[in-house]
């Protein structure tokens, strides 16, 4: 056996050793309040550390859309004595990487570095002085803010993001998930804007630490403290009132593109809602398990219409949307999407079979070990854990939690949460 295949052998035998065992996951609150998960991994002399603001877009001011992206965007790009280029070479030497960004709820900064003690110590200086001293330059915040404009701009020539734009304006009328950046929103904003909103939301009060690595207790507490200390101890976010359902509608928008993008769904559940496992089980069979799904068996294999068909379950701090999607041509998007919705409305009335329940269960069970199979994606379920307040057994609980779902919970949870009536349905097609 080669080196190559004997370290992924090894790999993989430890990933399904610790999905097994479960993921002990430490936590604790650092005196100025950060709130801090930890794991010790002694498999690889590596360290990875990603900090969590309740920073993303649902925190945008009404007439300030892209102002939590661009804010993050331009975070890591000059911090204390350091420019944006002193920053790259630097961790360059060292072997690290910064990475992260920001989506609806939080927004996101993570370190990769060796653990030895003297590389650490480099790389944990950076991203100390980006998480505590941000420069903001002018002539960086002016560069961004016109990268972004043009990438808006492009967005608004795509069929699929202009459906996405549409759908979630559909789904969140009144909400801030239903608010997207423009080119216009985005010109705006100025580096006084970016300033006040880091101020607000980059605080000790509301981030989560979460380290996985090559560490002890002791040193991973002296870590957090050291990035967690130099923060302004703030206030946590507050959140907007949750989002209300509407009536469903049908939006088409014409578009010169061959290709129909259509998105059907609407407003479902929040992360720790008990009744996401029995939609996660209950979503494989319907749209979730790939060719094995019955949107994929109708659609795809006996009609033809769509090369890929899927739907999905995506909790977010507030109710997160349920979401089928499909792309076929424009000529037949009439008919493939009365064919999504008829496949949804058949599985409301029966639920899965037995087989079917046996067949997800054994699919998302069997691939668990995967999602833990390196420090890397046990950083991100971890982080995502603690940034969404879910219980510390959680890793430990899910293949358990997904045996327990029977049928009628099921039905019982698409029938509280997926209702014909509130679905959402966005085509952008030509005629």
């Amino acid at each position: 056996m080669s080196l190559k295949k004997l370290l992924t052998a090894t790999l993989a035998f430890f990933a399904m050793q610790l999905a097994e065992a479960g993921v002990a996951i430490e936590h604790w609150v650092t005196p100025s309040g950060a709130r801090v998960y930890f794991v010790a991994s002694r498999v690889l002399p590596m360290l990875d550390v990603q900090v969590d603001f309740a920073a993303g877009s649902m925190f945008d001011p009404a007439d300030k859309s892209g102002l939590a992206a661009l804010t993050r965007a331009v975070l890591d790009l000059g911090a204390g004595s350091r420019d944006e280029s002193d920053i790259a070479e630097q961790l360059a030497d060292l072997g690290a990487t910064l990475a992260g960004g920001a989506d609806t709820d939080r927004a996101s900064i993570s370190l990769r570095t060796l653990s030895a003690l003297d590389k650490r110590s480099e790389a944990l200086d950076v991203l100390r002085a980006v998480l505590q001293e941000p420069r903001f330059d002018d002539a960086v915040v002016v560069r961004e803010q016109a990268r972004t404009i043009a990438s808006l701009k492009d967005a608004a020539t795509r069929p699929d993001a202009i459906a996405g734009k549409a759908f979630w304006a559909a789904m969140y009328p009144k909400h801030p998930y239903g608010r997207q950046a423009t080119p216009e929103s985005v010109a705006t904003l100025s580096r006084e804007d970016l300033l006040a909103f880091h101020a607000r939301y980059y605080n000790a009060a509301n981030a989560t630490i979460t380290l996985v690595g090559d560490l002890s207790r002791a040193e991973a507490e002296a870590v957090a403290e050291s990035l967690a200390a130099g923060l302004p101890q703030g206030e946590a976010a507050v959140l907007p009132a949750p989002p209300q359902k509407v009536r469903g509608k049908v939006t088409k928008i014409a578009h010169p593109a061959s290709q129909a993008h259509v998105y059907i769904g609407l407003p479902a559940v929040e992360r720790g809602n008990p009744d996401y496992f029995p939609l996660l089980v209950g979503n494989y069979t319907l749209g979730g398990g790939g060719f094995v799904s019955r949107l994929m068996q109708e659609v795809r294999e006996k009609r033809g219409y769509a090369y890929s068909v899927y739907s999905y379950f995506s909790p977010l701090r507030q109710a997160g949307p349920f979401q089928i999607g499909l792309q076929t041509k424009g000529s037949q998007a009439r008919e493939a999407t009365r064919l999504a919705r008829d496949v949804l409305e058949g599985f409301l009335k029966v639920g899965p079979s037995e087989d079917e329940l046996v067949a997800a269960k054994a699919n998302l069970t069997g691939s668990f070990p995967l999602r833990l199979d390196s420090n890397k994606k046990l950083l991100d379920n971890v982080a995502a854990l603690g940034f969404y307040g879910l219980p510390l057994d959680y890793l430990e609980q899910y293949q358990a939690k997904v045996q327990a779902v029977t049928v009628d919970q099921v039905k019982q949870a698409f029938f509280r949460h997926v209702k014909p009536v509130d679905l959402m349905t966005v085509t952008v097609a030509g005629e």
